[in-house]
């Protein structure tokens, strides 16, 4: 048995390794499932207690430690299996460079992770490589864009008539 806080300070210990794994493959991720997996198998310590009431706490410690070391943010390799970062990570980023939380989680998550790969040498393209949301997240929002193209906004009514105005505005009915 091993107390909480403690079985919190090792796990964010065996996180520090992991997430420095990841770091080293362009463009890659790891899930916080993925990673609460590998840090509880590496120390031995296991818990019933539902990964999301524990995996932030050992994220901001990796976070804090890896800013510490003058090093990129880890934690922004990890993220929901949406490919989405949490909101514990937008906590992070305002704690350790001060200001906000960013408005874009992901967009700064993966100017980070950019970071993080060319800090821990990953095999980069030529130039340095590019920050690169997920393919999850990047699939969703070139759909979401796809969609409020293919939309046409809706036009108002004439106030006289109420029949919705064409697209030139000028009531066609009324004189």
């Amino acid at each position: 048995p091993v107390d909480f806080p403690g079985a919190i300070a090792a796990w964010t210990s065996a996180a520090l390794p992991v997430l420095e794994r990841v770091a080293r493959a362009y463009h890659a991720s790891i899930t916080y499932k993925e990673v609460a997996d590998e840090v509880q198998e590496a120390t031995g310590i296991r818990t019933r207690v539902l990964m999301m009431h524990w995996i932030g706490q050992v994220l901001g410690g990796a976070s804090r430690e890896s800013h510490r070391r003058g090093q990129p943010m880890l934690s922004a390799l990890c993220v929901h299996s949406d490919g989405t970062v949490g909101d514990g990570y937008g906590e992070a980023v305002a704690e350790n460079y001060g200001g906000n939380p960013p408005a874009d989680l992901d967009m700064h998550a993966a100017q980070e992770r950019l970071r993080c790969y060319q800090f821990f040498g990953a095999d980069l393209p030529p130039g340095g490589g590019t920050p690169a949301l997920t393919p999850q997240v990047a699939a969703r929002r070139a759909w979401t864009a796809a969609q409020a193209r293919t939309q046409v906004p809706e036009r108002p009514p004439c106030p006289r008539c109420h029949i919705t105005l064409p697209v030139s505005g000028i009531c066609d009915y009324c004189p």
